[in-house]
């Protein structure tokens, strides 16, 4: 049976800035041993390399800009002006700018240090100009790593899309109104013992990593069984007068055959998934669709944690597609989920706790015993409280001196 642990180690976590460190790394040992070489003729070594750098994309920038000036300024920019919009976006920002131009100035200051500086001159522009034809022609493209990298942090992948559709067109118009639909459902059926745990009040929803969704959820395993659906909602939705939002309820039996009912489904935007993948022309394969459903079950995780509508109405419960031999594999997992959520209930206040014998204290010395003898402390019955006193409050009273001696 899948551990939760193991559910956490199979979603990927953010990109960190591990390749930043070790980059500055890198420069910073490269920079220590060019330095000891030849001290003197470090900047203008230096000056030269960002010059190359920095002139190749600027060099590319310009074939960019050219094709989008001449076939694309009014169909994608909609006639936006040219410096705010398309000289942005082929790649002559403030900061390749600003670093060619300091590497200009510094070369400039310092371009007297450099040996052979008709050869060094001849190097920036061969360089430069063979970056631009290596880059057009996908030489020097991005990794999938640096794509993949870019999708996410700006969240263009179709996990994302998926996940905030989902969202925002389904999980966040019905969740609120889930523990209503329950004991509406518990009301009509006359049962005080369905939906027993506090665990079994909220929408579980299953995501195979394979993202294959069976419509009856029977049919993935027999000790699941549907029992009815709840009272349906209706919304006004996008010019749909009254569309029905519904859930079902299904009764899972456990290994003593004990019945626990829930609310279950899957995760509907997985069937894009596992759709497009069958497709040609999607160009997605089954290594992208399994990316795809653990970064829409992480995007999707970190909405739902941010959403105050949502809170404390679902589970997110992530399948592994490696137990396809077990046949009560998603009994297992789903009764699984359904216990650890009940064990998390606890108590804020829980009640005092009563000694079973009264303890003997002995009383100072001073004390004079209570009629004739030592007396027992009584436990406190109840958890103190505060008091208030409806009386008016009245003044202080004045100090008396008083300067007889008492014998």
């Amino acid at each position: 049976m899948q551990s939760l642990r193991e559910q956490d180690e199979l979603i990927p976590r953010p990109r960190g800035n591990l390749p930043k460190v070790c980059a500055l790394g890198l420069t910073a040992v490269a920079l220590g041993i060019a330095g000891a070489l030849s001290p003197k003729r470090l900047c203008g070594w230096v000056a030269m390399a960002i010059l190359i750098l920095t002139l190749g994309p600027l060099l590319h920038g310009v074939c960019l800009l050219a094709e989008e000036m001449l076939f694309h300024a009014n169909t994608r920019y909609r006639g936006r002006r040219l410096l705010s919009h398309m000289l942005p976006a082929c790649g002559f920002g403030g900061k390749p700018l600003l670093a060619a131009g300091l590497a200009g100035l510094l070369l400039y200051l310092v371009g007297h240090s450099l040996p052979n500086q008709e050869q060094c001159w001849k190097l920036l522009v061969l360089t430069s100009v063979l970056y631009t034809l290596f880059r057009t022609i996908g030489i020097l493209g991005p990794s999938e790593v640096e794509v993949s990298d870019i999708c996410e942090g700006r969240r263009m992948n179709v996990a994302h899309g998926l996940a905030w559709s989902f969202y925002l067109g389904y999980l966040r118009l019905v969740l609120p109104y889930l523990e209503s639909s329950i004991e509406t459902f518990c009301a009509t059926h006359r049962s005080t013992q369905l939906f027993g745990g506090r665990g079994s009040r909220k929408l579980l929803i299953l995501m195979p990593l394979n993202a294959k969704i069976s419509h009856k959820l029977e049919e993935e395993d027999d000790r699941i069984r549907f029992y009815d659906n709840l009272p349906n909602n209706e919304i006004d939705r996008a010019g749909v007068r009254g569309r029905v939002y519904k859930h079902s309820v299904y009764r899972v039996m456990d290994e003593h055959k004990k019945v626990h009912e829930c609310v279950v489904e899957y995760a509907t935007p997985l069937l894009t998934l596992y759709n497009m993948s069958h497709e040609r022309t999607a160009g997605f394969g089954d290594p992208e669709r399994r990316q795809q459903v653990l970064l829409f079950f992480r995007t999707l995780q970190d909405i739902l944690e941010h959403s105050l509508e949502c809170r404390n109405r679902y589970k997110l419960i992530l399948l592994n597609d490696e137990h396809e031999d077990d046949p009560h594999f998603l009994s297992k997992t789903i009764l699984k989920h359904l216990d650890q959520q009940q064990k998390e209930e606890f108590c804020l206040t829980p009640p005092p706790h009563q000694e079973s014998k009264r303890p003997f204290v002995s009383p100072p010395p001073s004390a004079p015993p209570m009629n004739g003898g030592w007396t027992h402390v009584e436990p406190m019955s109840r958890e103190p409280t505060l008091m208030f006193s409806n009386d008016q409050p009245q003044p202080l009273k004045e100090p008396v001196e008083n300067t007889e001696s008492y014998h």
